[in-house]
């Protein structure tokens, strides 16, 4: 992978109310540092124990001058509210704060109460309007607050990663696709930079590099990758010289900004104009950790960067495509997985899902629905051709979206499922996936709240940290798949 991802850095900076022995904070930091060390976190002791706002200042000098770019505050006794919340103004990064537990000495000198500062912690954060994360239980050993913050490095690499990203985009939205409309408001409050060109801007950039010489190592690549009769050898100069034209246009137009991610207009002129279809280029650039949402989805291609941040892998962007026949069902699913039909449905693309998350049988083939309505009826595919198809390898996934609606307002959902391992019988990237009370979630979320179809998979069971990275980006509305047993708002109680 690419680097297009954060690498973090944390600092571990102690706080002490002077009431308290600032032994006690200084002690317990260094307990957490060491069982840091022994997990292999990426985390600094900062020497600095801040008492007072002139602590604070040095504190964050500290963090600076080491090189980090997240931040804990940690709570070894009461803390000092004042100092210890500015720390998150001053520092120009993601702040987790974490109180330490009673244990570790006698209930005298030994006794730290920031059971208790991590109160007015709270309280001063919101008056001062700052953002801090604050772990779903913040109190604890140093054991448990190293396992806290484990949990906060991909939080602090997405949130680092969406400020400091740009969205390259070509083309508008397709016509009777305004699903995909992205009112550009909720970027802008999330720090993320938007850049919009035209489909030709594209196709004079992808012409400027006919003959590059980098073609054919790429061309070699896309052989090995796929594999002998799989792909179609006519079709490689086309998609490598592409390949070239994106990863160039996002290294000379990231501008100020360190990461990047494309949403590309793929239909109907693209294919006739370029000669193929981009969904397998597309699905190698995924790969490498650049995501390329399809049908200029701006939003699409943000939430599957968040996604890449929080695995450091490589996800997808799918339609929320169609229902699972009866027959599938009964045939392979009923009695065997423990899934109503109406928890399962098919995840549909063309064909941009990487090759690692697909089945071997996976191929580069055509776009059958394009080829039907862009090319001769009964000719064989030429410029349809480029499309990466086979059945989603089955594994553990978590669908997820951020998407800002039509009045400007941010909002979210997760829900934790996989991907089963049934043959679907279909065409394109596709596979059947399963999440407990899909049909609730579907109708009480995805439809009631006017979601578009498509959806963001990220590869592994990742819906807490997710929950909280859209907490802490502001986002107020996040649904999810709830049991049974909580119903919907709008859920029908006689239904």
């Amino acid at each position: 992978m690419v680097q297009n991802i954060p690498e973090v850095k944390i600092g571990l900076v102690a706080v002490s109310r002077d009431c308290f022995p600032i032994q006690l904070s200084e002690m317990r930091r260094g307990a957490i540092a060491a069982k840091c060390a022994e997990k292999k976190l990426p985390v600094t002791e900062i020497k600095v124990t801040v008492e007072n706002e002139k602590d604070m200042c040095k504190a964050v000098e500290a963090l600076n001058a080491a090189g980090c770019n997240a931040a804990v505050v940690f709570l070894g006794n009461f803390g000092p509210e004042t100092p210890e919340t500015l720390i998150a103004k001053y520092f120009d990064g993601p702040v987790m704060f974490a109180a330490a537990a009673e244990g570790d000495g006698d209930m005298i000198n030994g006794r730290g109460d920031a059971y208790c500062g991590m109160l007015n912690c709270s309280y001063n954060l919101g008056m001062r309007h700052l953002k801090g994360y604050i772990p779903e239980y913040p109190v604890g050993t140093a054991a448990d607050i190293t396992d806290m913050i484990a949990e906060f490095v991909p939080i602090a690499r997405a949130v680092i990663g969406v400020k400091n990203l740009k969205i390259i985009t070509f083309g508008p939205r397709p016509q009777d696709f305004f699903a995909c409309n992205a009112p550009i408001k909720g970027l802008y409050e999330l720090g993320v930079e938007i850049e919009e060109n035209s489909e030709l801007d594209l196709l004079v950039s992808y012409k400027e590099h006919a003959n590059d010489p980098r073609i054919p190592e790429v061309c070699e690549d896309m052989r090995k990758e796929m594999g002998a009769g799989r792909y179609y050898e006519d079709m490689l100069v086309r998609m490598a010289q592409f390949e070239l034209t994106l990863l160039d246009w996002a290294e000379n137009h990231k501008g100020a900004r360190k990461y990047v991610a494309f949403a590309d207009k793929c239909w109907p002129a693209f294919p006739s104009q370029f000669g193929f279809e981009p969904c397998y280029v597309n699905s190698r650039l995924a790969s490498r950790g650049i995501p390329v949402s399809c049908e200029v989805d701006i939003y699409g291609a943000l939430s599957e960067y968040i996604g890449t941040c929080v695995t450091g892998d490589a996800v997808t962007l799918l339609d929320i495509n169609n229902s699972v026949p009866q027959y599938i069902y009964d045939e392979e699913i009923k009695g065997k997985f423990d899934y109503k039909l109406t928890d399962t449905f098919m995840g549909f693309h063309c064909g941009n899902t990487p090759e690692c998350k697909m089945c071997d049988t996976r191929a580069i083939k055509y776009q059958l629905i394009q080829h039907r309505l862009l090319e001769p009826a009964g000719s064989d595919p030429d410029f349809t051709r480029g499309t990466l198809e086979g059945d989603i390898a089955p594994g553990e996934i978590t669908f997820y979206r951020l998407q800002c609606d039509s009045d400007g307002n941010l909002r979210s959902y997760i829900a934790e499922g996989e991907v089963l391992p049934v043959g679907t019988r279909s065409f394109g990237g596709i596979g059947i996936f399963a999440i407990p009370e899909m049909g609730r979630f579907y109708r009480h979320v995805l439809v009631q709240k006017r979601y578009p179809h498509h959806g963001a998979v990220a590869f592994a069971h990742c819906a807490k940290t997710m929950f909280e990275i859209f907490k802490f980006l502001g986002v107020k509305d996040i649904g999810w798949n709830q049991p049974k047993s909580l119903p919907y708002p709008t859920e029908n109680p006689w239904a």
